[in-house]
């Protein structure tokens, strides 16, 4: 067990997407790091776990850190048997047991009295169907099937097995589509991974009518076009027009006065805020979701706002480094948008050289920021301490602040767009 972080260690929160058999988002597995090892590490301590746990559910809010989704969270022996655990919303969250869990007939007495509470309960990091687990899955709801330990045939094996019990699969560390359509065929009902950010580029592709005008758009925002030309670009978009709409009447857009028109939104919004908000609707018509439920809208307003906050944090305002830090980060998405190559994406777009070397070079300081962002979204811990190393001055305390108000930004910026 790692020992608990010294006092006053920031101790902060990451999530990674789980996402249903129609890649719409449906839950997140919240992590819980400690800052004291200047790298970003899951935290098995009791105490840090705790401290953690509270924080989340007390401090912050539970709709602030999952929004209308679930939480799965880790729990080991010593956390399963405490009361603590019963603080926690019933409705809102799945208590994952850790495979260090040792299956003790106290242990299945305890899951069937959490279970008697209305709680709902998975098993981790699972690849083999042992004896000791029969009474458990009787039991859970969710069992997380660990991809990187089984091969194309043991995994089969472990699926045909687990269909013996009435329990949903969650296939973890999906790192490609193509293991995602294997579990898919396979049956998983769940899929945990930034699989869904690793777009498969089609070579020669051409862009559909719907995607040219999205491009069209984005070349339109990024020029400062007037609002008469961005009007006229939005309601060639299917469903842009609504969203924009439905956003800025929402309580993040900060507006005055609630617009009633598309053209009175695009004129209340200023041009930052206007090229911010087009930036992040282009992937709230994309395919996958349509609404806020899209994986890829989530992750590119998280990836937008932690740079952003990042790019000037312990310095004094730049707002002009800060508009280029959340276009690099929600551009560096495009790819996934579009299955295209980025360097053809932004052939067209008129970008400063600093943004285009950050995104087609990781060069610069937005390059830096570009790399700890992804790695802050992975957990990578030695990736996070060497996108520190090239970004002189943030602390990784700052990047642990950045990040939890940037999935409460999230959240809340994707909230008028979910479906009702």
């Amino acid at each position: 067990m790692d020992p608990a972080p010294p006092p006053g260690a920031n101790l902060f929160l990451g999530r990674q997407p789980i996402l249903d058999r129609e890649q719409k988002l449906v839950a997140f597995e919240l992590l819980f790091r400690a800052s004291h090892a200047n790298q970003a590490q899951v935290i098995d301590d009791t105490l840090a776990t705790s401290t953690v746990i509270r924080r989340a559910f007390t401090e912050l809010g539970i709709e602030s850190v999952l929004g209308p989704y679930r939480g799965f969270i880790n729990l080991n022996a010593e956390l399963l048997m405490s009361d603590l655990i019963e603080i926690l919303p019933k409705g809102k969250v799945v208590l994952e047991l850790l495979e260090t869990v040792e299956i003790t007939p106290e242990v299945v007495a305890r899951c069937r009295d959490l279970k008697a509470m209305g709680y709902s309960l998975a098993l981790d990091d699972f690849f083999h169907v042992r004896e000791e687990f029969h009474s458990l899955l009787e039991i859970v709801d969710v069992v997380k099937v660990d991809l990187l330990t089984l091969d194309p045939a043991g995994l089969a094996g472990t699926v045909a097995q687990l269909k013996r019990w009435p329990v949903k699969l969650l296939a973890e560390k999906v790192d490609s589509r193509e293991q995602a359509q294997r579990c898919l065929a396979l049956g998983f009902d769940l899929f945990q991974g930034y699989y869904f950010a690793k777009p498969t580029l089609i070579t020669g592709k051409h862009l559909s009518h719907s995607e040219w005008v999205l491009m069209g758009l984005m070349g339109l925002v990024l020029s400062d076009a007037g609002p008469e030309e961005i009007e006229a670009a939005v309601n060639e978009a299917p469903g842009l027009a609504h969203n924009l709409l439905r956003l800025a009447n929402s309580a993040t857009a900060g507006l005055p006065q609630r617009p009633t028109s598309l053209r009175q939104a695009i004129t209340l919004l200023d041009r930052a805020r206007r090229r911010r908000w087009l930036q992040l609707l282009m992937f709230s018509v994309a395919d996958a979701g349509a609404s806020g439920h899209n994986p890829l809208l989530q992750l590119a307003a998280f990836r937008g706002k932690l740079m952003e906050q990042l790019a000037t944090a312990g310095q004094s305002a730049n707002p002009a480094l800060q508009d280029r830090a959340f276009m690099v980060g929600t551009l560096s998405l495009m790819e996934a948008l579009l299955s295209m190559p980025l360097a053809e994406i932004l052939a067209p777009l008129p970008l400063a050289q600093e943004v285009r070397d950050a995104l087609l070079g990781r060069s610069g300081r937005l390059g830096s920021l570009l790399n700890l962002a992804e790695a802050v979204e992975h957990d990578a811990g030695p990736g996070i301490t060497a996108a520190l190393a090239a970004l002189p001055g943030l602390t990784i305390d700052q990047v642990g602040r950045a990040e939890t108000e940037a999935l409460v930004w999230a959240n809340s910026l994707a909230e008028p767009l979910r479906e009702s």
